[in-house]
């Protein structure tokens, strides 16, 4: 338990000061729970986790490590405890017509999408759909979704920042260490992805532009998340809105979704 707020302490470049004043205790204190010589309490290690600012499956993690029982629960989006959670997902989806929406969760999977994001994807991809269910492999592959995006480089470079900025902020989590080496050793990378670059701000608007026959579809996106989720499933799910940039994008839409 004490490892693992010090992997997560050091992810947030905090000092043992920074995190004991944060969480209204001694720095003393702080350093025997970070050695094992003492025990925190349930009501603690919850203020340690919110000055961290830990996701639920890392507090749960923290909890279990403390000998405590998992303080928040992890349910299938089918469950009757998530069915308005899960009708009211379906609502964006389908209200995002005739523009792409998915619902992706932690791992960049896309776990649903719209029908247009099914029709644009076809179109792109001379109709044929993408070989991954993986927003990330569909960008990097070849042989998938990279191949149609116009300005590749820019779009890719800003999935690996955020891919870096994942491992960086979540110690633990190893899928996401995993899933940048897969996208690194995809050929054509820049060789300097491989270091994260502490200077690049994030794009405030990422436009990205994809062939499709003699023209281009040009979109944006929004990001939806669950405010003050409360279990673990919710904590880890976004949902992914593209909009047009111009008409002409916004005409091609809705053709599809006349002829579709």
């Amino acid at each position: 338990m004490g490892a693992l707020l010090r992997e997560w302490r050091a992810a947030r470049r905090a000092s043992q000061l920074d995190l004991a004043l944060s969480a209204g205790i001694s720095t003393r204190h702080l350093s025997c729970i970070e050695t094992g010589k003492a025990q925190p309490r349930r009501e603690l290690l919850s203020r340690l986790a919110d000055a961290l600012d830990m996701p639920l499956r890392e507090r749960n993690a923290l909890l279990l490590a403390a000998g405590y029982a998992p303080a928040y629960p992890e349910s299938a989006l089918q469950a009757d405890s998530l069915a308005r959670i899960d009708q009211a997902i379906d609502a964006i989806l389908a209200q995002q017509e005739p523009y792409p929406a998915f619902l992706i969760n932690r791992q960049w999977d896309v776990l649903r999408q719209n029908a247009a994001a099914t029709r644009v994807n076809r179109a792109v991809l001379g109709g044929r759909d993408s070989a991954h269910r993986n927003i990330m492999r569909q960008f990097f592959d070849p042989a998938d979704l990279r191949s149609a995006i116009a300005n590749w480089e820019e779009v890719a470079g800003e999935l690996v920042h955020h891919l870096h900025d994942r491992v960086a902020a979540a110690p633990t989590d190893g899928a996401a260490r995993a899933l940048l080496d897969e996208m690194l050793a995809y050929p054509g990378v820049p060789a300097r992805w491989r270091l994260r670059d502490l200077s690049r701000a994030p794009s405030p608007l990422l436009t990205t532009q994809l062939r499709c026959g003699d023209g281009m579809l040009r979109f944006f996106s929004t990001i939806t998340t669950f405010a003050m989720p409360r279990d673990v499933t919710l904590d880890e799910l976004h949902i992914e809105c593209c909009f047009p940039v111009d008409e002409d994008t916004a005409a091609h839409c809705r053709a599809l979704a006349r002829a579709g």
